[in-house]
């Protein structure tokens, strides 16, 4: 007598399970996701470019100037976050409203957002920077880095 081998059985209805899925499952407009992030991203940095390019026009050095900008867009980042502006921006934009500077404060904000109903200042105030100190810590640590092997290396 031939008896019928239940994992086998198992694995022809995961088969034909995924099958139906895949039939079904809704394509991500890819094209449409690619062309959001590179207007999105775009527009942040050129919104960037035009803030360095006016402290320039004001006579602030290079230099200076360029921190000024990483400042003012971080802190851009955080305040749209804050309203929920930044996030919904992100819906759409995915990734290009991720990788600029802008990015970098929404994932710290965003992070310490969740503990709003403890209050603005035992919740928000007090997780923000027990969300950002290992992200800190990390690119204090990586900037070091990086300048000894650039002073052994220039040396």
């Amino acid at each position: 007598m031939n008896t019928p081998d239940p994992k086998r059985w198992k694995k022809i209805e995961v088969e034909e399970y995924e099958n139906l899925v895949q039939q079904v499952k809704p394509k991500p407009p890819l094209l449409k996701h690619c062309v959001w992030a590179f207007i999105v991203g775009g527009l942040i940095c050129l919104l960037a470019q035009l803030i360095m390019n006016y402290l320039l026009k004001q006579g602030i050095g290079k230099v200076d100037a360029s921190s000024y900008t990483a400042v003012i867009m971080i802190f851009l980042g955080a305040f749209l976050t804050g309203i929920g502006i930044y996030d919904e921006l992100g819906k759409r934009a995915g990734a290009g409203s991720i990788v600029p500077i802008t990015g970098f404060a929404n994932a710290i904000v965003a992070s310490a957002m969740e503990f709003k109903r403890e209050g603005y200042i035992f919740g928000v105030g007090a997780r923000i920077f027990t969300v950002a100190g290992p992200t800190l810590l990390f690119g204090f640590v990586v900037a070091v880095l990086i300048g000894l092997i650039k002073v052994f290396i220039s040396s």
